[in-house]
């Protein structure tokens, strides 16, 4: 039965008095934060906590310099190739594990230990295979976010519906179209949640890796700062990747997500 106009009219209005109400909570608590920080940065020295001001002022700075583009650049280049590999080998993987019961307790283990091995760790083996290239913080960014999709990806194919499966064997389907045909629709929402968390953590580590080995990014320069003491850079440039990993979340991959699996919403409802 389709929802009348009136109804339909009634909950758009509803939705966006929420999303108001939570845009205006959001920019409260930002102002409470700028406010707690002007008055602990009045009791601090500027080389420990700078003011707002100060840091505003480093940041024009930075948007200003001929590396500042560039490194950003960089720092998403990098991070957009680790995690491309990972989702091509995380994806398929996490199908293959999911579909055998055999694959998935054997591997298992390995799975387990990947995923104890902090980033750091994998930082410096990075840079001990790789030295300071493009590939340390690549590798790094893949080994990071692979064992969360593909933990996403296995934890899926447990919610496959096991009529699906027993129709497909039942037409004796081959087992690549069962993993194409009934597990690939299914676990794609996991997929995405998963995808989506392992891109912001790969964002993060990537300043790990190019900490320790690279000579240009966002993190090169977050070292440069503070071996310099220039307390005020590195918090721009924290700021700087923190407002854009937000804005990549808010305006990017959540509306994605939104859209992609708008049947999910209605078949519930």
């Amino acid at each position: 039965m389709r929802t009348p106009p009136s109804l339909r009219a009634t909950r758009r209005a509803a939705t966006r008095s929420r999303r108001l109400r939570l845009v205006a909570m959001r920019f409260g608590l930002i102002a409470l934060g700028l406010a707690a920080w002007q008055a602990a940065s009045l009791h601090a020295p500027s080389f420990v906590l700078p003011s707002p001001a100060r840091v505003w002022s480093a940041w024009c700075a930075l948007v200003a310099s001929k590396s500042f583009a560039s490194d950003l650049g960089i720092t998403f280049g990098r991070v957009a190739s680790g995690f491309a590999l990972a989702a091509l080998v995380g994806l398929p993987l996490g199908l293959l594990l999911g579909a055998s019961r055999a694959l998935g307790a054997f591997f298992e283990p390995v799975l387990t230990v990947v995923n104890t091995v902090s980033s750091t760790i994998w930082a410096i083996f990075a840079l001990i295979w790789f030295g300071l290239s493009n590939w340390t913080t690549i590798f790094v960014v893949f080994m990071t976010a692979m064992p969360l999709i593909l933990t996403n990806v296995w934890q899926g194919t447990r919610t496959v519906n096991a009529d699906y499966l027993e129709l497909a064997r039942t037409f004796r389907m081959p087992r690549w179209k069962v993993l194409f045909k009934v597990y690939l629709p299914t676990i794609l929402p996991s997929f995405f949640s998963g995808a989506r968390l392992a891109f912001g953590f790969g964002a993060r580590v990537s300043l790990v890796a190019e900490s320790l080995g690279a000579s240009s990014g966002i993190g090169y320069r977050l070292r440069q700062a503070a071996d310099l003491v220039q307390t005020d850079q590195v918090f721009a440039w924290t700021l700087t990747l923190v407002t854009l990993m937000i804005g990549l979340e808010s305006l990017v991959l959540k509306p994605l997500e939104r859209r992609l699996f708008a049947w999910k919403r209605t078949a519930q409802t």
